[in-house]
């Protein structure tokens, strides 16, 4: 059996969908590992790598410049390119798979669809396919939804109870997002979970 290794992501982008807008940076770092049995967290903060990457459309949208917090002129003068942005990902992610035994990288997010969708079209764009596959990724904000009992309006960070929250701050920084993602995923794989509605 091929264990997995969950590396959370995070990115931060100029408008709603690539191609036609593009992805700022993005951060990962790797959360944990699971064997099929054993559940093993790592330290987010310890194994990362953050890129910020020269825009590739000329349209943004102004509301997700100030969002993502990055200068976007600044970033089409010294930010990486795309294409070397994205190899490093790919050997990244490969490395962290091959020093955890061979695992299967899966890609974790809160939630999960914004970044995977930028970043599986950035890899199939710039480098021709990704270290994730077409479908290595798991929601945070499914499972939360799912071991809680709550509708999705309800899933939403801010209505983690305490003993899920990151210790790491959310800022907006892709880095600092993923390390703050890989925190709740490792905790709430081994909450046991309960009905949140009365409480």
């Amino acid at each position: 059996m091929v264990p997995d290794i969950y590396i959370s992501a995070d990115i931060e982008a100029d408008g709603p969908i690539p191609g036609e807008f593009s992805m700022l940076a993005f951060g990962l770092a790797v959360a944990a590992t699971f064997d099929g049995e054993a559940f093993t967290s790592q330290a987010p903060s310890k194994q990362t790598l953050y890129r910020e990457l020269k825009p590739i459309a000329a349209r943004f949208e102004p509301a997700a410049l100030k969002a993502a917090r990055l200068d976007r002129a600044a970033l089409a003068r010294d930010g990486a390119e795309p294409e070397a942005a994205m190899r490093d990902a790919v050997d990244w992610v490969t490395a962290q798979a091959e020093r955890a035994g061979g695992a299967r990288p899966v890609l974790v997010g809160y939630p999960v669809v914004f970044d995977w969708m930028f970043l599986h079209w950035y890899f199939v764009r710039f480098v021709g396919e990704s270290p994730f596959g077409f479908s290595g990724a798991l929601d945070i904000k499914t499972m939360y939804h799912q071991k809680a009992h709550v509708i999705m309006d309800d899933a939403g960070r801010n209505d983690l109870p305490a003993e899920l929250q990151a210790s790491h701050p959310h800022t907006h920084n892709a880095l600092d997002d993923a390390i703050e993602q890989a925190e709740i995923f490792n905790r709430l794989w081994q909450w046991p979970g309960g009905d949140q509605r009365s409480s």
